[in-house]
């Protein structure tokens, strides 16, 4: 079988240029006669693999020296916790809930302090972004929490919220480099690169080094703490080698591609293929307030639960996989990444108007 267009929302696609690199490299990474997965964290290889990888994350989204990177693991949801347990100096921190992800971090900050909801979208099933123009920030909070771009919902602020001079701390999970961001508006910006960097098993945070101090909550492992895995160059245990390595390919493949500017234009215009086709169909309807649309996820429904499920299956089986949306919202999701061609883009919305055209 050939490729298929693959519309996961995570695990989720990889540029076809960087599997192909992997594969050549698999047996032999660059004449050491092993692959990145066989040898040794602590060699002087794998070292500049690690190196490179920062350099080229840093030149693409423009971080600046007084923020640290830092490739972990535990995926986006360890760091729910250890978010807390770095930043909540004063047990108090505010949240704004717009997806499930959100939640689950609001969720598990409250084990640990204050955990305030400050805005919802939760009343419409998460089909909006909040007016965040004007919130009542806890005057004691550590930070403001965001999750930006959600993933099951299909909703992207395109705004940042105004956190009146906290940190503002957002879960960049599935858009991170889908377009140019300005680091310094963040304390910590974070994301599990499953979803439009590499394989699962990375986690890369970004932090202002002011915040990355040995004055944690009392009980906090080591391995939870920021500071210890600064201080060792993300090293402190063995990494997630191998992702690492795809991510580093990932860096370089969007560098080739012209950076993040070049990336937000080309998914800007993937996005309005699917989108335009949603706004003129009879059949199918998105789920998401236009001005909110998320240009990574794209959610939608026929209304008819058991036509979203014939949807589902025969686009499966003519290439087009893993449609099927979150039991949450239900009908469709159609994840649209970085490394998701236009081709495939057009693949699906032929397909969406022809089963329009024979069930409508």
């Amino acid at each position: 079988m050939g490729r298929v267009y693959n519309f996961s929302a995570g695990p989720a696609v990889l540029p076809e240029e960087v599997l192909k690199e992997a594969a050549d490299e698999m047996l032999d990474y660059q004449g050491t006669g092993m692959s990145v997965m066989e040898m040794s964290h602590r060699g002087s290889t794998f070292q500049k693999i690690l190196n490179t990888a920062e350099a080229d994350l840093r030149e693409l989204m423009g971080i600046p020296d007084s923020y640290k990177v830092l490739f972990l693991q535990g995926g986006a949801s360890l760091q729910f916790a250890m978010l807390p347990m770095n930043l909540m100096k004063n047990r108090s921190a505010d949240f704004i809930l717009t997806g499930q992800w959100s939640k689950k971090a609001y969720q598990e900050a409250s084990k640990y302090g204050k955990a305030n909801v400050i805005a919802s979208s939760e009343d419409r099933t998460f089909s909006y972004i909040p007016d965040c123009r004007d919130l009542p920030v806890s005057k004691d909070a550590d930070y403001v929490y965001i999750c930006e771009n959600n993933t099951i919902y299909g909703t992207k602020y395109k705004e940042l919220p105004d956190t009146k001079g906290k940190i503002l701390v957002a879960d960049v999970s599935s858009c991170f480099l889908s377009e140019p961001v300005d680091v310094t508006k963040y304390g910590v910006l974070y994301g599990g690169v499953q979803k439009n960097i590499g394989p699962a098993g990375v986690v890369i945070v970004i932090i202002r080094e002011d915040l990355i101090t040995d004055d944690v909550l009392p009980g906090t492992p080591t391995m939870m703490k920021y500071q210890t895995h600064a201080d060792a160059g993300s090293l402190y245990n063995t990494p997630p080698a191998y992702g690492i390595y795809i991510c580093g390919k990932v860096f370089q493949w969007l560098k080739r591609k012209g950076g993040l500017a070049a990336m937000k234009a080309y998914n800007e215009k993937k996005a309005a293929i699917l989108y335009d086709y949603l706004d003129q169909s009879r059949m199918f309807h998105g789920t998401v307030e236009k001005k909110d649309r998320s240009l990574m996820n794209v959610p939608f429904v026929t209304g008819d639960q058991e036509l979203d499920a014939r949807f589902v299956k025969e686009a499966e089986a003519a290439g087009l996989v893993s449609l099927k949306g979150h039991r949450t919202v239900g009908g469709m999701r159609a994840s649209i990444y970085n490394a998701m061609p236009i081709e495939g883009v057009e693949a699906l919305t032929r397909f969406m108007k022809k089963f329009e055209e024979e069930n409508g």
